[in-house]
């Protein structure tokens, strides 16, 4: 074999192995880039993670709203709230208390 044969067959085998490299390099940057794919999927799980987020936030104001409408409008929850978060008792009441026993007594 000639070394012009030995060159005309390796250069077919050379552009192999950098068409191979080449390809290897753009499949990187496609997942591994800072548009690829990997990013592509953490930002959509980002994204499903705060519409959840507003979710929640949108049934805490819900809450909040319906609140504030009976501490507005409703006499008998403001004595419900007296009663339960101050310890109040009605004019005439009778209030027993009995001891908390402790674990192991």
């Amino acid at each position: 074999m000639t070394s012009e044969q030995e060159t005309s067959s390796s250069r077919p085998k050379l552009f192999s192995v950098w068409l191979f490299v080449l390809v290897l390099v753009m499949l990187g940057f496609a997942l591994l880039g800072d548009r690829g794919v990997l990013r592509a999927m953490q930002s959509w799980q980002h994204r499903e993670d705060l519409v959840g987020q507003v979710d929640l936030l949108h049934q805490e104001q819900q809450r909040l709203r319906a609140e504030i409408r009976r501490l507005r409008d409703d006499r008998d929850y403001w004595e419900q709230l007296a009663r339960k978060e101050l310890g109040m008792v009605r004019e005439g009441e009778i209030v027993y208390q009995f001891p908390v026993e402790k674990p192991g007594h």
